[in-house]
Protein backbone atom coordinates (compact mmCIF):
# COMPACT_ATOMS: atom_id res chain seq x y z
CA UNK A 1 0.00 0.00 0.00
CA UNK A 2 1.35 3.40 -1.06
CA UNK A 3 0.37 6.67 0.64
CA UNK A 4 0.82 9.81 -1.47
CA UNK A 5 0.68 13.28 0.08
CA UNK A 6 -0.73 16.25 -1.86
CA UNK A 7 -0.04 19.65 -0.27
CA UNK A 8 -2.41 22.60 -0.60
CA UNK A 9 -0.30 24.26 -3.30
CA UNK A 10 0.17 21.06 -5.34
CA UNK A 11 -3.20 20.95 -7.07
CA UNK A 12 -1.86 19.65 -10.38
CA UNK A 13 -4.26 17.09 -11.82
CA UNK A 14 -1.92 16.80 -14.84
CA UNK A 15 0.85 15.34 -12.68
CA UNK A 16 2.00 11.93 -13.86
CA UNK A 17 0.86 10.48 -10.53
CA UNK A 18 -2.70 10.65 -11.81
CA UNK A 19 -2.10 8.97 -15.17
CA UNK A 20 -3.04 5.54 -13.86
CA UNK A 21 -5.46 4.30 -11.23
CA UNK A 22 -4.14 1.94 -8.59
CA UNK A 23 -6.22 0.42 -5.80
CA UNK A 24 -3.05 -0.07 -3.77
CA UNK A 25 -2.41 3.69 -3.72
CA UNK A 26 -4.23 6.21 -1.58
CA UNK A 27 -3.84 9.98 -1.76
CA UNK A 28 -4.18 12.24 1.26
CA UNK A 29 -4.85 15.95 1.72
CA UNK A 30 -5.19 17.92 4.95
CA UNK A 31 -6.54 21.32 5.96
CA UNK A 32 -4.40 22.02 9.02
CA UNK A 33 -3.91 24.58 11.76
CA UNK A 34 -0.21 24.03 11.15
CA UNK A 35 -0.66 25.84 7.83
CA UNK A 36 -3.20 28.46 8.92
CA UNK A 37 -1.32 29.53 12.04
CA UNK A 38 2.37 30.03 11.17
CA UNK A 39 1.34 33.55 10.11
CA UNK A 40 -2.04 35.32 10.28
CA UNK A 41 -3.50 34.93 6.79
CA UNK A 42 -6.23 36.89 5.05
CA UNK A 43 -9.65 35.33 5.65
CA UNK A 44 -10.20 35.10 1.88
CA UNK A 45 -6.81 33.46 1.38
CA UNK A 46 -7.67 30.70 3.84
CA UNK A 47 -11.10 30.27 2.26
CA UNK A 48 -9.63 30.17 -1.25
CA UNK A 49 -7.07 27.51 -0.35
CA UNK A 50 -9.62 25.30 1.38
CA UNK A 51 -12.12 25.59 -1.48
CA UNK A 52 -9.49 24.99 -4.16
CA UNK A 53 -8.22 21.96 -2.26
CA UNK A 54 -11.74 20.57 -1.97
CA UNK A 55 -12.40 21.15 -5.66
CA UNK A 56 -9.17 19.32 -6.48
CA UNK A 57 -10.02 16.45 -4.13
CA UNK A 58 -13.34 15.96 -5.92
CA UNK A 59 -11.54 15.94 -9.26
CA UNK A 60 -9.13 13.28 -7.99
CA UNK A 61 -11.99 11.10 -6.74
CA UNK A 62 -14.00 11.56 -9.94
CA UNK A 63 -10.96 10.31 -11.86
CA UNK A 64 -11.24 7.08 -9.88
CA UNK A 65 -8.42 7.52 -7.37
CA UNK A 66 -8.67 6.73 -3.66
CA UNK A 67 -8.27 9.74 -1.39
CA UNK A 68 -8.55 10.62 2.30
CA UNK A 69 -9.27 14.27 2.99
CA UNK A 70 -9.33 15.90 6.41
CA UNK A 71 -11.28 19.17 6.57
CA UNK A 72 -10.25 21.75 9.12
CA UNK A 73 -12.87 20.63 11.67
CA UNK A 74 -12.71 16.89 10.94
CA UNK A 75 -12.63 15.05 14.29
CA UNK A 76 -9.84 12.80 12.93
CA UNK A 77 -7.67 15.80 12.00
CA UNK A 78 -4.62 16.08 14.27
CA UNK A 79 -3.86 19.51 12.71
CA UNK A 80 -0.19 18.60 12.22
CA UNK A 81 1.32 17.03 9.13
CA UNK A 82 3.34 14.26 10.81
CA UNK A 83 0.48 13.21 13.08
CA UNK A 84 -2.00 12.97 10.23
CA UNK A 85 0.41 10.99 8.07
CA UNK A 86 1.27 8.54 10.86
CA UNK A 87 -2.43 8.01 11.51
CA UNK A 88 -3.03 6.99 7.88
CA UNK A 89 0.17 4.93 7.62
CA UNK A 90 -1.03 2.90 10.59
CA UNK A 91 -4.67 2.72 9.48
CA UNK A 92 -3.93 1.44 5.97
CA UNK A 93 -0.85 -0.64 6.72
CA UNK A 94 1.19 1.56 4.39
CA UNK A 95 4.62 0.24 3.38
CA UNK A 96 5.63 3.11 1.09
CA UNK A 97 5.26 6.90 1.54
CA UNK A 98 5.58 9.29 -1.41
CA UNK A 99 5.42 13.07 -1.67
CA UNK A 100 6.17 15.84 -4.13
CA UNK A 101 8.93 18.37 -3.49
CA UNK A 102 7.45 21.20 -1.40
CA UNK A 103 8.02 24.77 -2.56
CA UNK A 104 8.51 26.16 0.96
CA UNK A 105 11.77 25.56 2.80
CA UNK A 106 10.06 24.89 6.15
CA UNK A 107 7.88 22.14 4.64
CA UNK A 108 10.81 20.70 2.73
CA UNK A 109 12.74 20.36 5.98
CA UNK A 110 9.73 19.00 7.83
CA UNK A 111 9.07 16.30 5.24
CA UNK A 112 12.72 15.34 4.90
CA UNK A 113 12.92 14.82 8.65
CA UNK A 114 9.64 12.91 8.72
CA UNK A 115 10.60 10.63 5.83
CA UNK A 116 13.97 9.86 7.43
CA UNK A 117 12.20 8.79 10.64
CA UNK A 118 10.04 6.19 8.90
CA UNK A 119 10.94 2.51 8.76
CA UNK A 120 9.00 2.11 5.50
CA UNK A 121 10.21 3.07 2.03
CA UNK A 122 9.89 6.69 0.90
CA UNK A 123 10.26 8.44 -2.43
CA UNK A 124 10.21 12.10 -3.46
CA UNK A 125 8.88 13.34 -6.83
CA UNK A 126 9.16 16.59 -8.73
CA UNK A 127 5.98 18.67 -8.87
CA UNK A 128 6.24 18.75 -12.69
CA UNK A 129 5.17 22.40 -12.63
CA UNK A 130 8.11 24.78 -12.94
CA UNK A 131 10.24 25.29 -16.03
CA UNK A 132 13.45 25.06 -13.99
CA UNK A 133 14.82 22.68 -11.40
CA UNK A 134 15.37 23.96 -7.88
CA UNK A 135 19.10 24.59 -8.32
CA UNK A 136 19.06 25.64 -11.97
CA UNK A 137 19.31 29.36 -11.26
CA UNK A 138 22.17 28.83 -8.81
CA UNK A 139 23.99 26.65 -11.34
CA UNK A 140 23.34 29.14 -14.13
CA UNK A 141 24.91 32.09 -12.30
CA UNK A 142 27.57 30.23 -10.32
CA UNK A 143 29.78 32.85 -8.70
CA UNK A 144 28.69 35.64 -11.08
CA UNK A 145 26.20 38.41 -10.30
CA UNK A 146 22.54 37.42 -10.33
CA UNK A 147 20.85 39.36 -13.14
CA UNK A 148 17.28 38.52 -14.07
CA UNK A 149 17.62 39.85 -17.62
CA UNK A 150 20.48 37.47 -18.37
CA UNK A 151 18.52 34.54 -16.97
CA UNK A 152 15.38 35.61 -18.86
CA UNK A 153 17.23 35.51 -22.19
CA UNK A 154 18.52 32.06 -21.34
CA UNK A 155 14.93 30.92 -20.66
CA UNK A 156 13.64 32.43 -23.89
CA UNK A 157 16.25 30.49 -25.85
CA UNK A 158 15.85 27.29 -23.86
CA UNK A 159 12.07 27.15 -24.30
CA UNK A 160 11.97 28.82 -27.74
CA UNK A 161 9.52 31.51 -26.65
CA UNK A 162 9.10 34.63 -28.82
CA UNK A 163 12.18 33.62 -30.79
CA UNK A 164 13.24 33.59 -34.44
CA UNK A 165 15.93 30.93 -34.43
CA UNK A 166 18.45 32.34 -31.90
CA UNK A 167 17.22 35.95 -32.10
CA UNK A 168 14.39 37.60 -30.12
CA UNK A 169 11.20 38.10 -32.10
CA UNK A 170 10.83 41.77 -32.98
CA UNK A 171 14.53 42.48 -32.50
CA UNK A 172 14.45 43.29 -28.76
CA UNK A 173 14.56 41.06 -25.72
CA UNK A 174 12.65 43.44 -23.50
CA UNK A 175 9.90 46.02 -24.11
CA UNK A 176 9.74 47.30 -20.54
CA UNK A 177 9.99 50.94 -21.64
CA UNK A 178 6.64 50.49 -23.41
CA UNK A 179 5.04 48.99 -20.29
CA UNK A 180 4.91 52.10 -18.11
CA UNK A 181 1.89 54.11 -19.27
CA UNK A 182 -0.52 55.82 -16.91
CA UNK A 183 -4.25 55.25 -17.40
CA UNK A 184 -6.07 58.16 -19.04
CA UNK A 185 -8.61 60.31 -17.22
CA UNK A 186 -11.48 58.65 -19.03
CA UNK A 187 -10.49 55.15 -17.95
CA UNK A 188 -13.46 52.94 -17.16
CA UNK A 189 -13.24 49.95 -14.84
CA UNK A 190 -12.20 46.87 -16.78
CA UNK A 191 -14.56 43.90 -16.81
CA UNK A 192 -13.04 40.65 -15.56
CA UNK A 193 -14.26 37.10 -15.64
CA UNK A 194 -15.35 36.33 -12.09
CA UNK A 195 -16.97 33.38 -10.39
CA UNK A 196 -19.91 33.68 -8.04
CA UNK A 197 -19.80 31.21 -5.18
CA UNK A 198 -21.34 30.79 -1.78
CA UNK A 199 -18.64 31.25 0.86
CA UNK A 200 -20.71 31.63 4.04
CA UNK A 201 -20.24 27.95 4.79
CA UNK A 202 -16.45 27.96 4.54
CA UNK A 203 -16.22 31.21 6.51
CA UNK A 204 -18.27 29.60 9.28
CA UNK A 205 -15.95 26.58 9.32
CA UNK A 206 -12.90 28.85 9.61
CA UNK A 207 -14.54 30.73 12.49
CA UNK A 208 -15.53 27.50 14.27
CA UNK A 209 -11.95 26.26 13.95
CA UNK A 210 -10.76 29.34 15.85
CA UNK A 211 -8.35 30.43 13.13
CA UNK A 212 -7.11 34.00 13.57
CA UNK A 213 -7.22 35.87 10.27
CA UNK A 214 -6.77 39.36 8.88
CA UNK A 215 -8.73 41.23 6.23
CA UNK A 216 -12.42 41.43 5.38
CA UNK A 217 -14.90 39.01 3.88
CA UNK A 218 -18.08 40.99 4.53
CA UNK A 219 -18.83 41.32 0.81
CA UNK A 220 -19.04 37.54 0.50
CA UNK A 221 -17.09 37.81 -2.74
CA UNK A 222 -14.35 35.40 -3.80
CA UNK A 223 -14.13 35.84 -7.57
CA UNK A 224 -10.82 34.06 -8.17
CA UNK A 225 -10.58 30.83 -10.20
CA UNK A 226 -10.45 27.98 -7.69
CA UNK A 227 -10.37 24.96 -10.01
CA UNK A 228 -8.51 23.96 -13.13
CA UNK A 229 -11.59 24.50 -15.28
CA UNK A 230 -12.08 28.01 -13.90
CA UNK A 231 -8.36 28.73 -14.33
CA UNK A 232 -8.44 27.76 -18.00
CA UNK A 233 -11.52 29.94 -18.51
CA UNK A 234 -9.70 32.85 -16.87
CA UNK A 235 -6.66 32.32 -19.08
CA UNK A 236 -8.85 32.35 -22.20
CA UNK A 237 -10.64 35.50 -21.03
CA UNK A 238 -7.34 37.24 -20.29
CA UNK A 239 -5.76 36.51 -23.67
CA UNK A 240 -8.97 37.44 -25.51
CA UNK A 241 -10.04 40.59 -23.68
CA UNK A 242 -7.24 41.95 -21.46
CA UNK A 243 -3.91 41.05 -23.05
CA UNK A 244 -4.25 43.67 -25.84
CA UNK A 245 -3.76 46.34 -23.14
CA UNK A 246 -1.85 44.47 -20.43
CA UNK A 247 1.73 45.42 -21.29
CA UNK A 248 1.02 49.10 -21.81
CA UNK A 249 -0.74 49.55 -18.46
CA UNK A 250 0.75 46.80 -16.30
CA UNK A 251 2.32 49.37 -13.93
CA UNK A 252 -0.66 51.75 -13.83
CA UNK A 253 -2.64 52.33 -10.63
CA UNK A 254 -6.04 53.92 -10.07
CA UNK A 255 -8.54 54.32 -7.25
CA UNK A 256 -11.40 53.12 -9.44
CA UNK A 257 -10.03 49.81 -10.73
CA UNK A 258 -8.17 47.31 -8.52
CA UNK A 259 -7.43 44.75 -11.24
CA UNK A 260 -7.00 46.91 -14.39
CA UNK A 261 -5.74 44.53 -17.14
CA UNK A 262 -4.06 41.96 -14.91
CA UNK A 263 -4.83 38.30 -15.52
CA UNK A 264 -5.81 37.19 -11.98
CA UNK A 265 -4.00 33.90 -12.58
CA UNK A 266 -1.40 34.19 -9.80
CA UNK A 267 -3.38 32.06 -7.33
CA UNK A 268 -3.99 29.44 -10.02
CA UNK A 269 -0.30 29.36 -10.93
CA UNK A 270 0.97 29.25 -7.36
CA UNK A 271 -1.37 26.42 -6.39
CA UNK A 272 -0.50 24.62 -9.66
CA UNK A 273 -4.06 24.50 -10.94
CA UNK A 274 -2.53 25.72 -14.18
CA UNK A 275 1.02 25.44 -15.48
CA UNK A 276 3.35 28.30 -16.45
CA UNK A 277 4.11 26.62 -19.78
CA UNK A 278 0.47 26.49 -20.88
CA UNK A 279 0.00 30.13 -19.83
CA UNK A 280 3.09 31.22 -21.78
CA UNK A 281 2.10 29.22 -24.85
CA UNK A 282 -1.44 30.61 -24.78
CA UNK A 283 -0.14 34.19 -24.55
CA UNK A 284 2.36 33.61 -27.35
CA UNK A 285 -0.30 32.06 -29.58
CA UNK A 286 -2.66 34.96 -28.87
CA UNK A 287 0.07 37.36 -30.02
CA UNK A 288 0.44 35.39 -33.26
CA UNK A 289 -3.30 35.12 -33.93
CA UNK A 290 -4.67 38.46 -32.72
CA UNK A 291 -3.56 41.60 -34.54
CA UNK A 292 -4.69 43.75 -31.58
CA UNK A 293 -1.87 42.29 -29.48
CA UNK A 294 1.53 43.75 -30.22
CA UNK A 295 4.77 42.24 -28.98
CA UNK A 296 5.10 44.66 -26.05
CA UNK A 297 1.87 43.28 -24.56
CA UNK A 298 2.84 39.63 -24.95
CA UNK A 299 6.48 40.03 -23.96
CA UNK A 300 5.53 42.11 -20.91
CA UNK A 301 3.42 39.25 -19.58
CA UNK A 302 5.73 36.41 -20.59
CA UNK A 303 8.65 38.18 -18.85
CA UNK A 304 6.76 37.98 -15.56
CA UNK A 305 6.06 34.25 -15.84
CA UNK A 306 9.00 32.81 -17.80
CA UNK A 307 11.57 35.25 -16.42
CA UNK A 308 10.73 36.74 -13.05
CA UNK A 309 8.69 33.91 -11.51
CA UNK A 310 11.27 31.23 -12.31
CA UNK A 311 14.10 33.58 -11.32
CA UNK A 312 12.81 34.39 -7.82
CA UNK A 313 12.11 30.72 -7.16
CA UNK A 314 15.70 29.95 -8.12
CA UNK A 315 16.99 32.70 -5.81
CA UNK A 316 14.87 31.24 -3.01
CA UNK A 317 16.35 27.76 -3.29
CA UNK A 318 19.86 29.10 -3.84
CA UNK A 319 19.87 31.27 -0.72
CA UNK A 320 17.49 29.82 1.87
CA UNK A 321 17.43 29.59 4.85
CA UNK A 322 19.92 32.45 5.34
CA UNK A 323 17.95 34.65 2.96
CA UNK A 324 15.16 35.00 5.53
CA UNK A 325 17.57 36.76 7.91
CA UNK A 326 18.88 39.41 5.51
CA UNK A 327 18.53 42.98 6.76
CA UNK A 328 20.95 45.12 4.74
CA UNK A 329 19.86 48.45 6.25
CA UNK A 330 19.42 47.10 9.79
CA UNK A 331 15.80 48.31 9.87
CA UNK A 332 13.92 47.55 13.10
CA UNK A 333 10.74 49.65 13.24
CA UNK A 334 7.38 47.96 13.41
CA UNK A 335 4.90 48.48 10.62
CA UNK A 336 2.38 51.27 11.31
CA UNK A 337 -0.92 50.02 12.72
CA UNK A 338 -2.76 51.19 9.63
CA UNK A 339 -1.26 48.37 7.55
CA UNK A 340 -4.02 46.33 9.22
CA UNK A 341 -6.75 48.98 9.11
CA UNK A 342 -5.99 51.27 6.13
CA UNK A 343 -6.68 54.18 8.51
CA UNK A 344 -4.12 56.59 7.08
CA UNK A 345 -4.44 60.05 5.56
CA UNK A 346 -2.14 59.15 2.64
CA UNK A 347 -4.53 58.40 -0.21
CA UNK A 348 -2.22 56.05 -2.12
CA UNK A 349 -1.60 53.89 0.95
CA UNK A 350 -5.20 54.07 2.07
CA UNK A 351 -6.32 52.78 -1.33
CA UNK A 352 -3.67 50.09 -1.75
CA UNK A 353 -4.10 48.76 1.80
CA UNK A 354 -7.89 48.90 1.91
CA UNK A 355 -7.93 47.09 -1.43
CA UNK A 356 -5.56 44.47 -0.01
CA UNK A 357 -7.66 44.00 3.11
CA UNK A 358 -10.89 43.76 1.12
CA UNK A 359 -9.74 41.68 -1.85
CA UNK A 360 -6.56 39.92 -0.63
CA UNK A 361 -5.05 41.38 -3.78
CA UNK A 362 -2.97 44.26 -5.07
CA UNK A 363 -0.96 44.19 -8.26
CA UNK A 364 2.84 44.21 -8.34
CA UNK A 365 3.36 47.99 -8.54
CA UNK A 366 0.97 48.66 -5.66
CA UNK A 367 2.93 46.13 -3.61
CA UNK A 368 6.35 47.40 -4.70
CA UNK A 369 5.96 51.18 -5.03
CA UNK A 370 3.20 51.98 -2.52
CA UNK A 371 3.13 49.63 0.49
CA UNK A 372 6.69 48.31 0.07
CA UNK A 373 8.18 51.68 -0.83
CA UNK A 374 6.76 53.30 2.31
CA UNK A 375 7.87 50.43 4.58
CA UNK A 376 11.44 50.72 3.34
CA UNK A 377 11.57 54.52 3.52
CA UNK A 378 10.19 54.38 7.07
CA UNK A 379 12.82 51.83 8.13
CA UNK A 380 10.42 49.00 8.97
CA UNK A 381 11.77 45.61 10.02
CA UNK A 382 11.79 43.26 6.99
CA UNK A 383 10.52 40.49 9.26
CA UNK A 384 7.38 42.55 9.89
CA UNK A 385 7.06 43.34 6.20
CA UNK A 386 7.42 39.66 5.27
CA UNK A 387 4.71 38.57 7.67
CA UNK A 388 2.28 41.20 6.38
CA UNK A 389 2.80 40.37 2.71
CA UNK A 390 2.75 36.61 3.31
CA UNK A 391 -0.49 36.92 5.23
CA UNK A 392 -2.50 39.49 3.32
CA UNK A 393 -2.24 38.29 -0.30
CA UNK A 394 -4.18 35.38 -1.75
CA UNK A 395 -1.27 34.30 -3.97
CA UNK A 396 1.47 34.60 -1.31
CA UNK A 397 3.53 31.47 -0.72
CA UNK A 398 6.91 31.97 0.89
CA UNK A 399 9.10 31.13 -2.12
CA UNK A 400 7.54 33.93 -4.16
CA UNK A 401 6.67 36.30 -1.31
CA UNK A 402 9.97 36.53 0.56
CA UNK A 403 12.07 37.02 -2.56
CA UNK A 404 9.81 39.78 -3.84
CA UNK A 405 9.43 41.40 -0.42
CA UNK A 406 12.80 41.05 1.28
CA UNK A 407 14.71 41.21 -1.99
CA UNK A 408 12.94 43.39 -4.55
CA UNK A 409 10.83 45.57 -2.25
CA UNK A 410 13.01 46.02 0.86
CA UNK A 411 16.49 45.57 -0.66
CA UNK A 412 17.26 43.61 2.51
CA UNK A 413 19.53 41.26 0.57
CA UNK A 414 21.82 44.19 -0.32
CA UNK A 415 21.29 43.91 -4.05
CA UNK A 416 21.42 40.19 -4.79
CA UNK A 417 18.02 40.12 -6.48
CA UNK A 418 17.54 43.76 -7.51
CA UNK A 419 20.30 46.10 -8.64
CA UNK A 420 18.99 49.11 -6.68
CA UNK A 421 16.44 49.91 -3.97
CA UNK A 422 12.97 50.49 -5.42
CA UNK A 423 12.20 53.71 -3.56
CA UNK A 424 10.58 56.88 -4.83
CA UNK A 425 9.08 60.19 -3.82
CA UNK A 426 5.53 61.26 -4.62
CA UNK A 427 6.60 62.11 -8.15
CA UNK A 428 6.58 58.49 -9.30
CA UNK A 429 3.27 57.77 -7.57
CA UNK A 430 1.68 60.75 -9.31
CA UNK A 431 3.19 59.68 -12.62
CA UNK A 432 1.68 56.20 -12.47
CA UNK A 433 -1.64 56.78 -10.67
CA UNK A 434 -4.50 59.14 -9.83
CA UNK A 435 -3.95 58.75 -6.08
CA UNK A 436 -2.36 62.15 -5.50
CA UNK A 437 -5.30 64.16 -6.83
CA UNK A 438 -7.52 63.21 -3.86
CA UNK A 439 -4.93 63.30 -1.09
CA UNK A 440 -4.73 65.43 2.04
CA UNK A 441 -1.00 65.86 1.42
CA UNK A 442 0.66 67.99 -1.27
CA UNK A 443 2.74 65.85 -3.61
CA UNK A 444 4.83 68.88 -4.64
CA UNK A 445 6.03 69.78 -1.14
CA UNK A 446 9.01 68.29 0.67
CA UNK A 447 8.52 70.09 3.97
CA UNK A 448 5.65 71.45 6.02
CA UNK A 449 2.76 69.75 7.78
CA UNK A 450 0.88 69.18 4.52
CA UNK A 451 3.88 67.90 2.53
CA UNK A 452 3.60 64.36 1.18
CA UNK A 453 5.41 62.04 3.63
CA UNK A 454 6.98 60.14 0.73
CA UNK A 455 9.02 63.21 -0.23
CA UNK A 456 10.87 63.90 3.01
CA UNK A 457 11.24 60.19 3.76
CA UNK A 458 12.74 59.62 0.32
CA UNK A 459 15.44 62.30 0.55
CA UNK A 460 16.13 61.43 4.17
CA UNK A 461 16.53 57.76 3.19
CA UNK A 462 19.17 58.73 0.62
CA UNK A 463 21.04 60.84 3.18
CA UNK A 464 20.94 58.28 5.98
CA UNK A 465 22.04 55.40 3.75
CA UNK A 466 24.58 57.28 1.65
CA UNK A 467 27.57 55.17 2.69
CA UNK A 468 25.70 52.02 1.71
CA UNK A 469 24.33 53.26 -1.61
CA UNK A 470 26.39 56.06 -3.13
CA UNK A 471 28.67 53.68 -5.02
CA UNK A 472 25.70 51.98 -6.65
CA UNK A 473 25.88 53.10 -10.28
CA UNK A 474 22.09 53.13 -10.63
CA UNK A 475 21.78 55.52 -7.67
CA UNK A 476 24.31 58.08 -8.88
CA UNK A 477 21.76 60.42 -10.46
CA UNK A 478 19.70 60.48 -7.26
CA UNK A 479 22.74 61.47 -5.23
CA UNK A 480 23.60 64.20 -7.70
CA UNK A 481 20.09 65.58 -7.20
CA UNK A 482 20.41 65.28 -3.43
CA UNK A 483 23.65 67.27 -3.54
CA UNK A 484 21.86 70.12 -5.31
CA UNK A 485 19.49 70.61 -2.37
CA UNK A 486 20.66 73.35 -0.03
CA UNK A 487 21.88 72.46 3.45
CA UNK A 488 19.05 74.48 4.98
CA UNK A 489 16.40 72.58 3.03
CA UNK A 490 18.07 69.26 3.85
CA UNK A 491 17.78 70.09 7.54
CA UNK A 492 14.09 70.89 7.06
CA UNK A 493 13.59 67.65 5.13
CA UNK A 494 15.29 65.62 7.86
CA UNK A 495 13.21 67.33 10.53
CA UNK A 496 10.00 66.55 8.63
CA UNK A 497 11.12 62.93 8.13
CA UNK A 498 11.90 62.56 11.84
CA UNK A 499 8.45 63.88 12.74
CA UNK A 500 6.79 61.39 10.37
CA UNK A 501 8.75 58.44 11.77
CA UNK A 502 7.91 59.47 15.34
CA UNK A 503 4.21 59.69 14.45
CA UNK A 504 3.88 56.84 11.95
CA UNK A 505 0.59 55.54 13.32
CA UNK A 506 -1.15 58.91 12.85
CA UNK A 507 0.22 60.00 9.46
Amino acid sequence: MVLRLVLGDQLNICHSWFNEKNDDCIYCMFEMRQETDYVNHHIKKVAAFFLAMRNFAEEVKLAGHRLRYFTINDFENEQKLESNLLKLIDEYGVNRFEYQLPDEYRLDQQLQLFASSLVIDTQVFDTEHFLTKRKEVADFFGDSQYLMERFYRYMRKKHKVLMEEDKPLGGNWNYDKENRKKLGRGHKRVDHLTFEREIKGILKEIEEAGIETIGNADDGDLPWPLSREESLETLYYFTTHLLPHFGTFQDAMTESDPYVYHSLLSFSLNTKLISPLEVIQKVEQAFIDDERIDIAQAEGYIRQVLGWREYVRGVYWAKMPDYANNNFFGNERKLPDWYWTANTKMNCLQNAISQSLDLAYAHHIQRLMITGNFALLAGCDPNEVDRWYLGVYIDAIEWVEITNTRGMSQFADGGLLATKPYVSSANYIHKMSDYCSNCKYDRKKRTGSDACPFNSLYWNFLSVNRKLLENNRRMSMMYRLLDKISDEEKRSIDKRAEYIIEHLDSI
